[in-house]
């Protein structure tokens, strides 16, 4: 029951068995818990995506085990956790949610560094989590500064 539970949570609700694109799928779960956190203040969200982030640890590396490989296409909560750091305190408008995860999406395909070095240098969950998240706050610093331009 508990591998069962571990691959539910990692899999983020199995959209990590999708035959094609299974993290631009999982990375839409994240667009709506980030929708559902987008109207609470600061805290409250930081705590949130503190909450997955561990949780993604976790599961992700307890996944791993499962699934006996190092970072498993399956594993889709690291796109849900690294989404959520792009989205922090980004106003949630059509436009916003569009560029946030698309940019995402680019990011967390091409690793630009740091994000590389995590994936390549770090294991367990944290290795396969922790390179999302740095994508999803390079995505976060642009988009901030986008909104202060535009």
């Amino acid at each position: 029951m508990r591998n069962k539970i571990i691959i539910f949570l990692a899999t983020a609700t199995y959209t990590g068995y999708v035959p094609k694109a299974p993290g631009t799928v999982g990375t839409l779960w994240g667009v709506v818990i980030a929708y559902f956190i987008s109207g609470l203040g600061p805290v409250p969200q930081a705590l949130i995506i503190t909450g997955v982030l561990l949780l993604s640890i976790y599961t992700a590396g307890e996944a791993a085990k499962i699934f006996n490989q190092k970072d498993p296409s399956r594993v889709t909560i690291d796109e849900v956790s690294g989404v959520l750091f792009a989205f922090f305190l980004v106003p949630f408008t059509p436009v916003n949610v569009i560029f946030v995860f698309l940019l995402f999406r680019i990011f967390d395909i091409l690793k630009p560094w740091p994000a590389s070095k995590i994936d390549k240098e770090l294991g367990g969950g944290a290795g396969i989590v922790l390179d999302d998240v740095a994508s999803g706050i390079y995505v976060n610093i642009i988009a901030h500064i986008l909104l202060q331009v535009l």
